[in-house]
């Protein structure tokens, strides 16, 4: 079977996309917050206004800097064999980086996250066959904002053995993460040549970097660890009301990172993370779950790809505050649109809502539907052996394929089994309980939280990782 189904851009199209983006690159330029990236911008042969900050980048910078950037690189988890695949062809997912607010499922009640929130969530992800990159889930309200990643980066180290994420603060406490990573992996050298982290810097739309973020990007460039570029556009917003605009805009601001990431470094894992977004005009809330984010990431997808990037997208997301139709039309229409698009990298499972909080049940189901998904990208082989002349031709005219041979020896690899999802008739439903989706993600999360141990960490390492965290903690809090 093909293994992507449709293309909603023309070649023209991506062109013209592309064109735009060249043009608002080196007519508007970008604003760069940082003084030692522009005289590189400017050595390299951008146009820079040092009082502005403005940088007007020419398209031949921006091709070489596409050029150069290396655009497959493997994420390592702590664990053998744990690793995510940037841009070899598989589609990898990611429970959420961290949302403020926690949901109790049961209660239908939220609260300010907790790191012990985290700790499970991080837990459950790493039970979870569907998710690839394990995301601290929740940001915990009781640690001070300075040191948070630093904090959840090692809770993610020691409840993980899969490659995980969350959000950076900026260049001080990257530091603090990269030796915590220096740490477990054995040394500076290990680490750069199996990368254990992954920097994701977030262009503020429309067309700024910020102070922070490049920050990050020179500390993660010294090791050659992979960084991933990703503006949050949302249309009538902070990009254009056309999907076409906020797409050349995201674009753009995605290629001035990569621009600045190759003249910093040349040859640096990059990521193109296309998650642009709407603004629904009702409400003025940003939406997550509309058709039009569903086509900006067809469409972004369609762009990284011709540049050659491995790209993630935020897909499989829901405006919907429980587990309900509007919650699972969201989630699948958009999932699997960026599915046959060919995106590699689907960020952000287990979220409420836009950006409304994180619950576990929802993670869970949300595994359930990647394991779906999985099932459909797969496909189905067409030969001699699955077309079964021989077979219908022995069973023959009001036959039955149940105890034919070739039915035991396929319908394992042919059909999916689902975990949580009903095929139950009514009576046996009721029988065993009549669960809702929620209440038998709710049983199964109770479930790997009883059962499922994480290798610890040697204890050595366990208290190096400590002291890191209690240096930062020192360095940055002035905390004894």
């Amino acid at each position: 079977m093909r293994e992507k189904f449709r293309n909603i851009l023309s070649p023209a199209e991506i062109r013209k996309i592309h064109d735009t983006s060249i043009r608002i690159l080196s007519e508007i330029g970008v604003k760069v917050n940082n003084d030692e990236i522009l005289d590189l911008l400017s050595d390299a042969g951008a146009l820079v206004n040092k009082e502005t900050k403005v940088v007007r980048i020419p398209e031949h910078l921006v091709m070489e800097g596409i050029e150069k950037s290396k655009k497959e690189h493997v994420l390592y988890g702590r664990g053998v064999g744990k690793i995510a695949k940037f841009g070899y062809g598989k589609q990898l997912f990611m429970s959420t980086a961290g949302q403020y607010i926690w949901i109790d499922e049961t209660t239908k009640e939220r609260r300010p996250g907790t790191l012990n929130d985290s700790r499970t969530a991080i837990l459950i992800g790493d039970a979870l066959e569907g998710i690839d990159i394990v995301g601290a889930f929740v940001l915990p309200a009781e640690i001070p904002s300075k040191v948070r990643d630093i904090h959840l980066y090692a809770e993610l180290i020691k409840n993980t053995e899969k490659p995980c994420f969350t959000w950076i603060n900026n260049g001080k406490t990257a530091k603090y993460i990269i030796e915590m990573f220096k740490v477990i992996a054995g040394g500076e050298e290990k680490l750069r040549n199996k990368p254990m982290v992954e920097a994701f810097v977030e262009p503020i739309s429309p067309l700024q970097f910020g102070k922070e973020g490049l920050e990050i990007l020179i500390e993660f460039a010294k090791l050659r660890l992979p960084v991933g570029f990703g503006p949050m556009a949302m249309t009538m917003a902070t990009a254009p009301a056309t999907l076409a605009g906020t797409v050349a805009q995201e674009n753009a601001e995605i290629l001035a990172g990569v621009t600045i990431s190759q003249v910093i470094s040349p040859g640096l894992p990059v990521t193109y993370w296309g998650i642009p977004h709407i603004m629904d005009p009702a409400t003025g809330n940003i939406s997550f779950g509309s058709p039009e984010q569903g086509l900006m990431a067809v469409a972004i997808t369609e762009l990284a790809k011709s540049y050659g990037f491995p790209v993630g997208i935020n897909v499989g997301l829901t405006d919907s505050k429980l587990p309900d139709v509007q919650n699972g039309l969201e989630r699948g229409m958009t999932l699997l649109l960026g599915a046959l698009a060919g995106a590699d990298i689907f960020g952000h499972m287990g979220i409420v809502g836009a950006d409304q909080g994180a619950s576990l049940a929802e993670l869970v189901i949300n595994d359930e539907m990647i394991s779906y998904l999985r099932r459909i990208m797969r496909g189905f082989n067409i030969n001699k052996e699955t077309l079964a002349f021989e077979v219908i031709k022995r069973v023959n005219i009001g036959g039955h394929f149940l105890e034919d041979e070739h039915t035991l020896k396929h319908f394992r690899k042919e059909l999916w089994s689902p975990e949580l999802f009903d095929r139950d008739s009514w009576e046996i439903w009721k029988q065993k309980g009549g669960d809702t989706i929620l209440e038998g993600a709710i049983k199964k999360k109770e479930m790997i939280l009883r059962e499922h141990k994480v290798r610890p960490l040697d204890q050595d390492i366990a208290n190096q990782i400590d002291e890191i965290v209690k240096e930062a903690d020192k360095d940055i809090l002035g905390k004894e």
